[in-house]
């Protein structure tokens, strides 16, 4: 008898948004493709933007980070050790493969001073603004 943990949001999506997670996550599982979507946090204070990327058990080797034609692009590869696949698993919930994570940085950002650092399984990018750059203006009526 197999033990299957029961989760009546696996059944019942709350959200829209969650319908289509789950269309497009199940699509690719079965067909082959080991991809995941790591969930991201995203502030803003004075003087940057900050991205919190939630991957767990990976290493900063496993991370790549680029900026092109003001996209900044986060991706990298979580592998399924094999002294996990040794083991005899009744359920897995992590997630393993690749996943890309594509953000539309705003005009008024330094992509050259952009700062990462990776700890206790959370990827904290840094998004300085250019104070230079300013998006906002008043215009007065005559």
């Amino acid at each position: 008898m197999s033990i299957i943990r029961y989760n009546p949001a696996d059944f019942v999506p709350t959200t829209f948004s969650s319908i289509i997670d789950k269309f497009f996550n199940e699509s690719m599982q079965k067909s082959g493709m080991n991809t995941f979507v790591p969930k991201v946090d995203i502030s803003e204070n004075d003087k940057a933007f900050e991205l919190q990327v939630e991957v767990p058990g990976m290493n900063k080797e496993d991370f790549k980070i680029e900026v092109n034609d003001n996209y900044l692009t986060i991706s990298g590869e979580r592998k399924l050790s094999s002294e996990k696949r040794e083991k005899n698993f009744h359920s897995i919930e992590t997630s393993y493969g690749t996943f890309t994570r594509s953000f539309t940085l705003p005009e008024n950002v330094n992509a050259d001073k952009i700062n990462a650092k990776y700890n206790n399984g959370i990827l904290e990018l840094t998004v300085p603004k250019d104070e230079k750059k300013v998006l906002k203006s008043t215009i007065k009526v005559d």
